[in-house]
């Protein structure tokens, strides 16, 4: 389902002074794929990790990844996940073991990715003191950015309010790199609640505390149903389909969340694309283009800023295929990011079905 960049975005370098890193080659290709599922090692009805990466290649996966729940995992379980991903990648899928941890009553959980080590507690401070609810979430977050591993925030708000992203500093927010969009919501019996899981809310507030997070989509199964049962997508900007790239691609916020197994979306502000900063004195283009494979679905593309205002938008007279846009910035914003309206939302109506990541407006240094 991968969708070549070539000749869709030209010449893309990603200039950036905040927490993601710099990339030369313009060959990117957009993987899409599911980063929040569940086996039977944790919560899930049924089968393996090996069973879940088979099952999502089959079904025209890019990428996926295991996000059992730590507290439930073994040891035996977590090194079992890790060698089953390991021989489930190939050239052109890769299987990457993540999993959800909770932190603490009236938080939420995290998903992890990129760290070896299982912790089962949510106790991140040697030599193991007791920790109370207000000090092990911070100690968590610099256990993770010590660790150099990922973290996305699932379904903010279903399980505590995540302090309301609190507890911002530089190196954490290096290592917290998403926020859910989109939770397809298996766990709450979907399709019946579809309409209850979109947090762009969340979205905003957390970009309005500081973090720099890339939105994500995901189906969050605990039915032995990868991918072939959930419509819904992250999309990653990757220089090539391996672990490797996909985490790197996390990392650097490059990509977006998707209710369309297949939309393609570039964005991009002179030579800088999704996910990267621009200084707010450039005086640099801003290029956005969508395109649905499967026929005229879209009915509106958008530039959203802070506090969600719509700071530009582009509304074809009839559904189109393909938008290409070049939108105007009129006054100062922090960020913005790209949201599509479609035929194709997972409601059966038009709806808002992809959020891109942010490009922020920073000064360089």
């Amino acid at each position: 389902m991968k969708a070549l960049l070539a000749g869709f975005v030209s010449a893309i370098v990603l200039l950036s002074s905040s927490p993601v890193g710099a990339v030369d080659d313009a060959g990117f290709e957009v993987v899409f794929g599911d980063v929040h599922t569940h086996t039977r090692y944790s919560d899930g009805a049924s089968g393996s990790p090996g069973d879940a990466f088979a099952a999502a290649r089959v079904a025209g996966a890019d990428f996926m990844a295991t996000s059992d729940h730590n507290f439930m995992l073994t040891d035996e379980e977590w090194e079992l996940s890790k060698q089953q991903g390991e021989a489930a990648t190939t050239r052109d899928f890769s299987a990457i073991v993540a999993s959800e941890y909770w932190l603490t009553n009236g938080y939420g959980e995290v998903i992890v990715f990129g760290v070896d080590e299982l912790r089962n507690k949510a106790n991140f401070r040697s030599p193991g003191a007791a920790l109370s609810r207000h000090q092990v979430i911070p100690a968590f977050l610099d256990w993770l950015a010590t660790e150099g591993g990922l973290g996305i925030w699932p379904h903010p708000g279903v399980y505590g309010d995540l302090d309301e992203f609190d507890h911002w500093t530089p190196a954490r927010d290096v290592a917290m790199v998403g926020v859910e969009i989109h939770n397809y919501g298996s766990f709450l019996g979907a399709p019946a609640n579809w309409g209850v899981h979109d947090y762009e809310d969340q979205f905003q507030l957390a970009l309005s505390r500081g973090w720099h997070l890339m939105p994500y989509a995901t189906s969050d199964t605990h039915a032995a149903d990868w991918i072939a049962g959930s419509p819904v997508r992250t999309a990653l900007l990757v220089t090539e389909n391996s672990p490797d790239a996909v985490l790197d691609a996390m990392r650097s916020r490059r990509g977006y969340a998707t209710l369309d197994q297949n939309l393609a979306i570039s964005f991009s502000i002179g030579e800088v694309m999704m996910g990267g900063s621009i200084d707010p004195a450039a005086d640099a283009p801003v290029t956005v283009e969508v395109v649905d494979p499967d026929g005229p679905t879209i009915t509106r593309v958008e530039l959203i800023g802070a506090g969600g205002a719509v700071i530009d938008a582009e509304t074809p007279a009839v559904p189109s295929a393909s938008v290409s846009w070049s939108p105007s910035i009129a006054g100062p914003t922090p960020w913005a990011y790209v949201r599509v309206w479609s035929l194709a939302d997972i409601t059966g109506g038009d709806g808002v079905v992809a959020w891109t990541a942010p490009i922020w407006f920073e000064p360089a240094g």
